[in-house]
């Protein structure tokens, strides 16, 4: 059997994570017992969320990590060994197995087997085809519900689950607007995804940039940061919009009180309905998402960008950079 290398979170970070706080260590993997299968891994998914998990800053309500754990994270990995009628050597299956070279499942631990489709390369079923994807489709078709011709305002554009929420949205007829940081990203979010337009937050006036790129308001603000873009956004919003609450990026690392949303009384002032959402209360749209980000991506109409790191050994300071912004789209690490 084949040596598993892991990456095991080491220590609570103070603030921004560093490398210390995560320890790579060589473990011998054990024989499969019957109905299991070994697979070894192809890609690690890193995502924002990870970082809540590991606590000393913000976190949701549910149990974090404590030291000595494997990190969380979905993996894509192909069967090498099998001891399971229903997992043939060579297919490939998406599942949050962990930061980790080599897993062994029996299947009830897996997301889906994944079934290849012509124009969809393997690593977009952990993101364009994947969780981050599905997030943006959940929170704007399921929480959002443009109708067509509404204006969709996105957050964090230029990240996976951004890009692919404004682009559900353009496919059902809206307008989409992006949030990003700096020049670069924003015109990523325009030339790439093909955005409608997009604003700068590390530019003057948020707020006024939104409604210079927004003259008849945001009906669908999808939130991915919280903070004072949010506020910036709740001023540009109309009347009965809708905010799906997808994350808050900028309390992630903050240990300290967190910002205060200042504008919070037009949620009454202009009947608005602001809700959170987890991917995990929509297991049952996860097929109908996939299927549907399958048909975007084959076809050439969802476009997506990957930032690729290379070995499970780079994978903290991969995060790390995640954290930063120093990644476009889709943030992977190649395991083989």
């Amino acid at each position: 059997m084949p040596t598993n290398t892991r990456v095991i979170f080491k220590s609570h970070p103070e603030g921004m994570p560093v490398r210390e706080n995560f320890e790579i260590e060589q473990i011998q993997t054990p024989p499969l017992e019957a109905g299991q299968f070994l697979l070894e891994n192809q890609y690690l998914s890193l995502d924002p969320y990870m970082r809540m998990l590991m606590g000393g800053g913000w976190t949701y309500s549910g149990p974090g990590m404590t030291p000595g754990q494997l990190m969380v994270g979905r993996i894509i990995g192909k069967v090498i060994e099998t001891r399971n009628a229903d997992y043939a050597i060579g297919d490939h299956v998406v599942g949050r197995l962990g930061w980790q070279s080599h897993a062994i499942s029996d299947g009830g631990d897996l997301d889906f087997k994944i079934e290849p489709k012509e124009g969809v390369p393997l690593s977009a079923y952990l993101g364009a085809c994947g969780s981050t994807a599905v997030t943006g489709w959940v929170g704007v078709r399921i929480v959002g519900k443009p109708a067509q011709g509404e204006t969709v305002l996105v957050s964090a554009a230029a990240g996976s689950v951004g890009s692919a929420a404004g682009q559900v949205a353009k496919a059902m007829g809206c307008r989409a607007v992006g949030i990003a940081g700096g020049a670069e990203k924003c015109r990523l979010v325009t030339e790439v995804f093909e955005f409608d337009a997009c604003c700068d937050y590390k530019a003057d006036d948020l707020a006024g940039q939104i409604s210079q790129a927004c003259p008849g308001g945001v009906d669908v603000y999808f939130d991915n940061v919280g903070g004072p873009v949010l506020d910036a956004a709740l001023v540009n919003l109309n009347k009965y919009a809708r905010v799906p609450v997808c994350g808050v990026l900028s309390a992630y690392n903050d240990r300290a009180e967190h910002y205060g949303v200042k504008n919070l009384h037009l949620v009454f002032d202009k009947t608005l309905c602001i809700q959170g959402f987890l991917l995990s209360d929509h297991t049952d749209k996860w097929a109908e998402a996939r299927a549907e980000l399958e048909g975007l991506v084959a076809s050439g109409e969802m476009k997506y960008r990957e930032t690729v790191a290379e070995g499970i050994e780079n994978a903290p300071d991969a995060f790390i950079g995640m954290l930063n912004g120093a990644n476009s789209g889709k943030q992977l690490v190649k395991l083989t």
